[in-house]
């Protein structure tokens, strides 16, 4: 069965740096766009990046652009999220998504498949 393992999570203040990674089993990685989304407590999940399955394109949220960077390696099934500059409103539980040669959209309900996420708190 499929399966994205999120890591990297954890404890950081603001201004600091974190790296998520996702591994994918169970699914041919190379033609899934690849995302990450994240939610807070009381909001409703939102789209943090992407990058394609074909051609390697990136997308971000304004609200993240400029201080995340979203990469995928192929030959080894994963999906990294480098986080810099890290502020308290980027607190949230971050989820790893995969879409089936999909692109072009910021909606969760395209995504075919989901991690269990991996909680990032930024303290000020």
């Amino acid at each position: 069965q499929v399966q994205l393992v999120e890591s990297g999570g954890g404890l950081v203040q603001a201004g600091d740096s974190l790296k998520l990674s996702c591994a994918a089993s169970g699914l041919t990685f190379r033609i899934y766009t690849m995302a990450w989304f994240r939610q807070a407590p009381g909001k409703e999940r939102e789209f943090v990046a992407a990058v394609s399955w074909i051609g390697g394109s990136t997308d971000y949220s304004e609200s993240v652009k400029g201080r995340f960077t979203i990469s995928r390696d192929n030959a080894k099934n994963t999906v990294i999220l480098q986080m810099n500059s890290l502020k308290p409103e980027d607190t949230a539980n971050y989820y790893c998504a995969a879409y089936y040669k999909g692109w072009g959209t910021n909606s969760g309900y395209e995504y075919d498949y989901w991690g269990q996420g991996t909680q990032v708190t930024v303290s000020s």
